[in-house]
């Protein structure tokens, strides 16, 4: 990160929560690109001719373009600051939908939605990390709140396209959504421009360093665990939000009962995410995190026992309740314990790997299905991942410093 000025504001400050608002519009903004093909995935295959599966690669291209774009933006931000990865984003999501609403062929589109990624990584995990350097009393809740605004895109978008694509045509509507977000996306970049003063870098720096020897572990080997504990939970994760729809089909309950149950976990993960955030502020991230992962495993457990219809609405809104909170604990934990001035670049690297164990939980568990025509071993093999993320949580909460004691070298 460029040196920042000396008269910036404190955290916590008016200035923070207004930035915290800028950063979460930015991120229903950026995070269009994770949503717009799930919409029209349909509508693709028709267009161009093709299978289901072809119309999907589009999707597997955003998701590789996030990670790639998620590992990048964060290092540009410790090295430059927020707002050049910002513009940068708002460009290529406008760049990308242009080249996608033009697209001839479906290899172009499917091109088109790798830029889109890379423009959609800016939402997420950059977001957190840049609103961690302005929060101390309430870095938790701020966290969560930057994170929340891909769950708001999913609400947004998705919504807007069902009034735009019938109105205008999918083609049309690529270019609407492109042109909003390049409209929106620049102009608050500049709001992003003041950087935290030396002495708030300074400050932040020494408490992470004390609560890291408290820990008795080095910045690699933590970062290390952490990026295991990242991969391992979305890999139990992924099990019911990639396959709860086939799962209810499976069981004669129909596609339509196992959206509405992918639904409520998407819903319930806004309250999850957001009660994680004022819980994280009293307990720490570590904490947190190891009671959202304790909840989740209970879930995964209960879903090897239970498959009545009843019960799996009931055992996903468990699920829902707990896994929203999960993933942005690794930006406060990484805030907590690791050098400050380079939070893009490791909060970076723990969400990617988020990403890749997402990818890998839903393939391996229907790998898993193909192998044993059944689910319950894939719950199974959700929670063997899920109790390596729990073990990690645990020896962290542990081992480092109870929450009473470090506020003093936080504040």
């Amino acid at each position: 990160m460029t040196s920042p000025a000396v008269t910036a504001p404190l955290p916590d400050s008016g200035y923070a929560w207004f930035r915290l608002a800028v950063s979460l519009v930015i991120g229903t903004m950026a995070c269009a690109g994770s949503w717009t093909i799930v919409v029209v995935i349909p509508t693709i295959q028709a267009a161009f001719n093709t299978d289901r599966a072809g119309a999907s690669v589009a999707y597997t291209l955003m998701m590789a373009g996030f990670c790639i774009g998620t590992l990048s933006m964060g290092r540009i931000a410790d090295r430059w600051g927020t707002v050049l990865p910002v513009v940068a984003a708002a460009l290529l999501l406008a760049i990308g939908y242009a080249l996608a609403a033009w697209a001839p062929t479906l290899p172009i589109f499917i091109a088109a939605h790798f830029i889109l990624g890379l423009g959609t990584a800016a939402g997420f995990a950059l977001m957190m990390s840049d609103i961690s350097h302005w929060f101390v009393k309430r870095r938790g809740l701020a966290v969560v709140i930057a994170a929340c605004g891909s769950y708001f895109a999913g609400v947004l978008w998705p919504l807007l396209m069902n009034w735009l694509i019938p109105a205008y045509g999918w083609r049309t509507t690529h270019l609407i959504i492109g042109l909003i977000i390049m409209l929106v996306m620049l102009p608050l970049s500049v709001l992003l421009r003041q950087q935290p003063s030396r002495t708030t870098m300074a400050q932040a720096a020494t408490a992470a360093a004390a609560q890291r020897a408290d820990l008795g572990i080095a910045p690699g080997p933590l970062q290390a665990l952490l990026t295991v504990a990242g991969f391992s939970c979305c890999v139990a994760m992924a099990m019911p939000q990639v396959h709860i729809v086939a799962y209810c089909a499976d069981l004669g309950y129909g596609v339509a009962r196992g959206a509405e149950m992918l639904s409520l976990m998407l819903g319930l993960g806004i309250f999850s995410r957001v009660a994680s955030g004022f819980l994280s502020d009293r307990i720490g991230g570590a904490g947190t995190l190891a009671i959202g992962s304790a909840m989740q495993g209970l879930a995964l457990l209960l879903y090897l026992f239970f498959n009545g219809l009843s019960s799996l609405f009931i055992i996903s809104a468990i699920f829902g309740l707990f896994q929203g909170g999960i993933v942005p604990m690794y930006a406060v934990i990484v805030r907590e314990y690791l050098p400050p001035h380079e939070a893009g670049k490791r909060i970076g690297m723990i969400i990617a790997a988020t990403m890749v164990g997402m990818a890998a939980g839903g393939y391996l568990s229907g790998v898993i299905f193909d192998a044993t025509a059944s689910y319950r071993w894939a719950f199974a093999h959700g929670i063997f991942w899920n109790l390596v993320n729990l073990s990690v949580a645990i020896w962290l909460w542990r081992n480092g410093r109870q929450r009473g004691s470090m506020q003093p070298a936080l504040a």
